[in-house]
């Protein structure tokens, strides 16, 4: 992805997993990638997780509209409630807006 402009709103998903489930986990996953990115506003999405199942996901939007747009899914809604029910032990999410972004990159 490349930077994201000045304006566009960070989802920052912050999550503890259950052992429960890693196949419908990473399935659900992929589900919910593939149909953030078909949406109107969506610019990119980072996402790592370690060892003891701790994740960070941030999905990139355009605006405040997208974003919300994406939250109200009702798709989303729909594995949201389902990783309350089976795949999280807790998660917290934090909504920002960027004010300036850039990166490096190793040369070849």
């Amino acid at each position: 992805m490349v930077n994201p402009p000045p304006g566009a709103i960070a989802v920052i998903f912050l999550s503890g997993r259950t052992a429960t489930d890693a196949e419908g986990y990473g399935a659900a996953a992929e589900a919910m990638e593939q149909a953030a990115r078909q949406r109107d506003g969506y610019l990119g999405i980072d996402s790592a997780r370690d060892a003891d199942g701790i994740g960070i996901t941030v999905s990139w939007w355009r605006d405040e509209a997208a974003a919300l747009t994406w939250r109200d899914d009702p798709d989303h809604a729909r594995i949201r409630d389902q990783g309350r029910a089976q795949w999280y032990d807790w998660y917290r999410v934090v909504v920002a807006t960027v004010d300036r972004a850039y990166g490096w990159t190793r040369p070849a």
